[in-house]
């Protein structure tokens, strides 16, 4: 029995190749141009330049790219968890039968994203210390150049400029640049940098100060002064800088890294140099306080002098008085001077005759004194005499006592009674018979003078002899 063939089918086959360019054709003819809104997630940048990233709310995730020639090009960075309109188109990637956005540009969703981002970039910008009160420095009282950073063609520049040449003319330095849309904020980032290269007292004058400036727009047109690049260059700089972005109920990030902040451009220029005229008008004002403040400062000297010449006698009286003084005092020198020798010479007698009876006085008192001391030392040497006999008996007994004690107590009288002292070589007293070496040189002093001995060994002691018991036991023997 032979099978039956399949029964033919009308549905056409496709290989999976077809089908994915199917797919891709018709999804890119469908959504070649569309406009989502999404938060970014996984956001990645490819060291080629891509962009890679998803869009996602809360039901669904839509995969998403952005090409390298586009990717400059876009107004905002992207950054996770920040909510987007994406324009762009939509195409298959057939390798993985996946489809995605491809983004050709982008936008905050809402004020209120934006705000988000900048309150978010802010907070992290202050962490690192950007914002800090002790980077910030002084503005100059009169800068010499004046930088300033906006767009040439606006009226923000006619108006700093304007506003200089009303209160202080000074040398002006223009950077342009856009002040807002793509590249922006690299530009204005670049013209800071450039201000703070150059070199000072090189061609091109470097500028004391800088002011960066803009008019007023909304929170998107001033987005460029907000970028992360912008503010890093304005934290770096070395020339203090001034921002003057917006009206005065604007504010961006600038504000808080510039030394200060102005409202408006034109309060720029009124905070980057006094007014010409108060100077003048100061100025004039302290050298009128200082002539006046000298005048009265003479007119009080003259006034004193005056009052001092008043108060000084004559000089004629002067020199008269001291003239008749003079004349009674040489009058006075003559008279005084026989008078004074006159009372000397008296003076003299009556101590001289003091004197004399002084001298037989003492004379007398040394007389009388030198007689006493000779009858003293007739009745000392009268007693001395009587005395001496009986001292040197006493001390002649005293002698002998203490000769017989001494002599008693001598080691001789010992030597008398049979005994030796023994001394080594060197004389020094051998009291021990472990102290006699055997060959050893002694001298053996006896009572009656010394001999020389060497020693042969030692003798064992004898022991001691036994004493024989009496014969009725009651009385021992004393040998």
């Amino acid at each position: 029995m032979i099978d039956d063939p399949p029964p033919q089918s009308n549905i056409p086959e496709y290989s999976v190749s077809e089908l994915s360019g199917s797919l891709r054709k018709t999804v890119e003819e469908a959504y070649s141009f569309v406009r989502v809104r999404g938060e970014v997630s996984g956001f990645k940048r490819h060291s080629s330049g891509h962009l890679y990233f998803a869009l996602k709310d809360a039901e669904a995730v839509l995969d998403a790219v952005c090409w390298r020639g586009q990717a400059v090009k876009l107004g905002i960075g992207p950054e996770d968890g920040m909510e987007v309109l994406a324009t762009g188109r939509l195409t298959t990637y057939p390798g993985r039968s996946k489809y995605q956005m491809v983004v050709e540009r982008m936008e905050l969703a809402g004020q209120g994203a934006l705000l988000k981002l900048l309150e978010d970039r802010k907070k992290r910008l202050m962490a690192e210390g950007l914002f800090a009160p002790e980077r910030k420095r002084r503005i100059p009282f009169l800068p010499q150049v004046i930088g300033v950073v906006t767009s040439p063609t606006g009226a923000v520049i006619r108006d700093i400029l304007h506003r200089l040449a009303e209160r202080f003319p000074r040398h002006v330095l223009l950077w342009p640049v856009a002040v807002q849309g793509d590249g922006a904020a690299a530009q204005v980032a670049a013209a800071i940098r450039g201000f703070n290269a150059l070199a000072k007292g090189g061609a091109v004058p470097r500028p004391d100060v800088l002011i960066v400036a803009r008019g007023g727009g909304s929170l998107e047109d001033l987005m460029a002064f907000n970028e992360e690049i912008v503010v890093r260059a304005v934290a770096e700089s070395e020339i203090p800088l001034i921002s003057a972005v917006g009206h005065e109920t604007d504010t961006t990030l600038i504000d808080f890294a510039a030394d200060l902040r102005a409202p408006t451009p034109t309060a720029a220029a009124e905070k980057a140099v006094p007014v010409r005229a108060e100077l003048i008008a100061g100025i004039a004002e302290q050298g009128g306080r200082l002539v006046g403040a000298m005048m009265r400062a003479l007119e009080d000297r003259r006034r004193h002098l005056d009052q001092t010449f008043r108060a000084l006698p004559n000089p004629r009286r002067v020199i008269e008085d001291c003239a008749r003084r003079l004349d009674e005092r040489a009058e006075r020198l003559d008279n005084g001077l026989p008078n004074l020798v006159e009372r000397r010479r008296g003076d003299l007698d009556r101590f001289a005759t003091r004197l004399d009876h002084a001298v037989r006085t003492v004379r007398a008192a040394e007389l009388a004194g030198l007689e006493r001391g000779r009858l003293q030392l007739d009745q000392a040497g009268r007693r001395l005499a009587a005395v001496m006999p009986r001292l040197v008996t006493d001390r002649a007994n005293h002698l002998d006592t203490s000769g017989k004690l001494l002599e008693s107590f001598s080691y001789r009288k010992v030597l008398e009674r049979g005994y030796a002292v023994i001394r080594d070589e060197q004389g020094h007293p051998v009291i021990s018979a472990a102290a006699a070496k055997p060959g050893a040189a002694l001298a053996v002093e006896f009572s009656d003078g010394a001999v020389h001995a060497v020693v042969q060994g030692h003798i064992a002691p004898a022991k001691p002899r036994k004493t024989p018991a009496s014969s009725d036991g009651r009385q021992g023997s004393l040998l």
